[in-house]
């Protein structure tokens, strides 16, 4: 381990939270933050680490109960994943250079995404944030050589830039062209964890994934590409273009999904491109205006969005979350949709995605877990019921081969048991 690069990053993120967005909360609270990590963990806010473990797999669990000792407050995040993901960097070429390519590729896949996770709490371009960010590309590159299913590297035109994507074709033979899903991931996501080493479920569908970060999103945020609605209005058309010009890929199957505020991401793109065929939601941040994310919950939330729409004053930044909102937008979906929400969700009341239902015109389906928060999983509901990943994958598919369904809202209670309301 490199006991002075880890020292400078701690001191780097502590340096970036002063120089970066400022947020009153974020000041008044900042003794907080460290006191809630000491007692809760790193994941006070959400479960990322768990998220990663299920991406990366089983051989990485160490690895993310390492982490999870090691951070003890906030400036500790980057260094803790920086240092394992120079391990498993080095792991890899190792395992290269002896011929072990299986062994290869999974320490490349792990690498980059904690060199991913490194970045998270840099709220601005600083030399650490890029830096990490061409690491987590370079090993992500290696790790698409070696994959045992092709893994593209896309860079998507727009506006004079271009957005940042790669592309997964499910492994095995085709019969055709295949169909697709535009993945958008949340917030706090990124495009290397969101199609998982093994087993992923659109990949074992035979569905083709094109992982993209959007304006504001991770890598687009390094490169300078703000989140806005004007910007996001355009995505799905920048995105189903490109789409349409490769052979491999069914222009009349297209869909695009969305995770945490991609899902709002996702909704504004298909909401201003027709060609989406289907959509699918999963764990909803619908509220127009985004209060209860940025007002009441942690005020990383609110830090992390100003620097991916490029603002640092908060005054400002509040007139601009104010034009967040499917208000207009969604009145011109169509095509089957589907939600997957917390009935206690925190981040998006429950009210905003059952506000966003009664605005579709299309065949849709509301589904509601008893007890869930915004992330959807933790609780009986999700145990014992309908898995949610599996759920979507599955509905997915059935769009893609014309499958019919009636629009309804299933609650799905602690038993397990699902009832079934029309919409």
């Amino acid at each position: 381990m490199d006991v002075r690069r880890t020292a400078t990053a701690s001191r780097a993120a502590e340096a970036d939270s002063a120089s970066g967005p400022k947020v009153r909360r974020w000041t008044e609270q900042r003794w907080l933050i460290d006191s809630i990590i000491r007692s809760n963990g790193m994941e006070w806010d959400q479960p990322r680490l768990q998220s990663l473990n299920v991406a990366l797999g089983p051989e990485a669990t160490a690895d993310i109960n390492g982490i999870r000792q090691r951070v003890q407050k906030l400036a500790d995040i980057a260094p803790a994943f920086a240092s394992v993901a120079q391990r498993r960097e080095a792991k890899a070429r190792s395992a290269e250079d002896a011929g072990e390519l299986v062994t290869a590729r999974e320490n490349y896949y792990m690498a980059a995404n904690y060199w991913a996770s490194a970045q998270w709490p840099f709220n601005e371009n600083c030399e650490l944030n890029v830096s990490y960010n061409q690491r987590k590309r370079e090993c992500f590159r290696s790790y698409a050589r070696l994959a045992d299913h092709h893994v593209e590297e896309v860079w998507i035109p727009f506006e004079g830039k271009a957005l940042p994507a790669w592309l997964h074709l499910p492994p095995g033979p085709r019969n055709g062209r295949l169909p697709l899903v535009v993945s958008i991931p949340g917030m706090d996501g990124f495009k290397e964890r969101s199609v998982a080493l093994y087993g992923d479920p659109w990949l074992s569908r035979g569905i083709a994934v094109l992982v993209l970060e959007g304006p504001g999103q991770y890598e687009s945020a390094v490169l300078g590409i703000h989140a806005s609605m004007p910007a996001w209005i355009k995505t799905g058309t920048a995105v189903v273009e490109w789409l349409m010009a490769r052979p491999d890929i069914d222009p009349e199957r297209i869909a695009i999904a969305g995770r945490s505020f991609g899902t709002f991401f996702a909704t504004i793109a298909m909401a201003n491109e027709p060609r989406f065929c289907a959509g699918a939601i999963l764990a909803p941040c619908l509220e127009p205006g985004c209060h209860s994310i940025f007002e009441e919950a942690s005020p990383t939330f609110k830090m992390r969005f100003m620097y991916m729409a490029g603002y640092t004053d908060e005054d400002e930044f509040d007139l601009f979350r104010r034009t967040l909102t499917f208000e207009g937008h969604a009145e011109k979906i169509q095509a089957p949709f589907l939600c997957i929400a917390g009935e206690a969700d925190e981040l998006s009341p429950l009210e905003h995605a059952e506000r966003l239902f009664r605005t579709l015109s299309g065949p849709r389906r509301l589904v509601v877990y008893q007890d869930c928060r915004h992330s959807i999983g933790g609780v009986p509901a999700t145990n014992l019921g309908p898995f949610p990943a599996s759920l979507m994958a599955d509905w997915m598919a059935a769009r893609f081969r014309g499958a019919s369904f009636p629009s309804e809202r299933w609650y799905v209670d602690a038993s397990g048991r699902v009832t079934k309301t029309p919409l």
